[in-house]
């Protein structure tokens, strides 16, 4: 690892650079920013960060594609919709991705939104005083999703989990959207019973790449304990808020290498 104090030095100016108005409109947080009322930040945000494969522009174009099948009233569509109003879904499709799936989600939403007001409340209620990440509040999310009876199995691959020692990617982007709160209005930070500090990098193919250029991964293979220990190390930089160079390495990685 090169000197800390250098690597700090310019992942910070990296971060300044990045965390910017700019990077919403070619990033799927674009998504969840089209959206202003909390709930449809939630489940826009949550699709979005799960349908994050492949091309940014073709995960925004579909993103768009399946909101406009809910006349982009998410939240409503989903408390309120009929059998009939489903059928709209039935030919919505991204990779592995399909129907079952789409159905599923909104069987699961449609369920917690009946008696929660946010999604914060699936993540956080599994979570222990004293917990450094919030890697118990993604096994607890996990369990909670697939609690309804006759889950489809399919479905499962999905939604990561440290159970399974995933990195859980897409699923600590969304929580770093949801979380992380500064005055660059990237990430929303409309949750507050899960800190900043206790966020876990997302550790895609371009962080993981740029991270081990500067040994802040060693560890060869990427899984859960590779992301906790990318973000151990972001944590000697920032101890209060390490997921912010998520935008430094990202940036670094694809927009430098665009």
């Amino acid at each position: 690892m090169i000197d800390i104090k250098e690597l700090k030095t310019l992942l910070d100016q990296k971060v300044d650079e990045y965390n910017r108005s700019f990077f919403i409109e070619k990033d799927p947080v674009c998504i969840p920013h089209s959206f202003t009322t909390k709930q449809d930040i939630e489940i826009t945000g949550f699709f979005a960060a799960t349908l994050a494969w492949g091309q940014r522009v073709t995960i925004i174009n579909k993103c768009r594609e399946l909101f406009s099948l809910m006349d982009n009233a998410p939240h409503q569509f989903i408390l309120h919709h009929s059998d009939d109003d489903l059928k709209a879904l039935l030919k919505f499709k991204h990779r592995t991705f399909n129907t079952t799936d789409l159905l599923y989600f909104i069987q699961f939403f449609r369920e917690h939104y009946a008696s929660h007001n946010s999604l914060e409340s699936a993540f956080s209620n599994s979570m222990k005083p004293g917990d450094e990440t919030i890697e118990n509040g993604l096994i607890g999310f996990h369990d909670l999703f697939f609690n309804l009876p006759d889950f489809p199995q399919r479905t499962r691959k999905h939604i990561a989990t440290p159970k399974r020692k995933s990195a859980c990617k897409r699923i600590n982007m969304f929580l770093r959207w949801m979380v992380r709160k500064d005055d660059r209005g990237v990430d929303f930070g409309l949750w507050k019973t899960i800190r900043p500090s206790q966020l876990v990098c997302p550790c895609d193919l371009h962080v993981d790449r740029v991270a081990r250029s500067f040994g802040l991964i060693t560890r060869k293979q990427t899984d859960w304990q590779t992301a906790l220990e990318l973000t151990h190390n972001l944590r000697q930089m920032d101890p209060v808020d390490p997921v912010k160079y998520d935008f430094a390495l990202f940036g670094m990685g694809v927009i430098e290498h665009a």
